[in-house]
């Protein structure tokens, strides 16, 4: 299942609430304000980095330029433009968006 999280993690818990329901063969994408989660020096930079270890973040590479944030990605989230935004939904059978 590809997980989509579009809120910011300081505007709502969707990103940690996501991320407590990954099983095997998930996939987090982080879009629009969702790209926060993706920070590095935040609040949830940690629960970020633990979930890296078992699962793939993805982030959107636009959504990241747009607010000027490209050298602050955690390390190992890969960033995707909007081919590969597609190629994830392709990939997953499933899509769950977290609001």
């Amino acid at each position: 299942m590809l997980h989509t999280v579009n809120k910011s993690p300081t505007e709502r818990n969707a990103l940690e609430s996501c991320l407590k329901y990954l099983k095997k063969g998930s996939a987090v994408l982080l879009i629009e304000d969702g790209v926060y989660g993706a920070l590095k020096g935040t609040a949830t930079t940690k629960m970020v980095e633990q979930t890296l270890k078992s699962f793939p973040i993805y982030a959107l590479y636009p959504d990241i330029e747009a607010r000027g944030m490209q050298d602050r990605v955690i390390d190992g989230i890969k960033l995707v433009d909007y081919s590969g935004f597609v190629d994830l939904v392709a990939e997953h059978p499933t899509v769950q968006a977290w609001l």
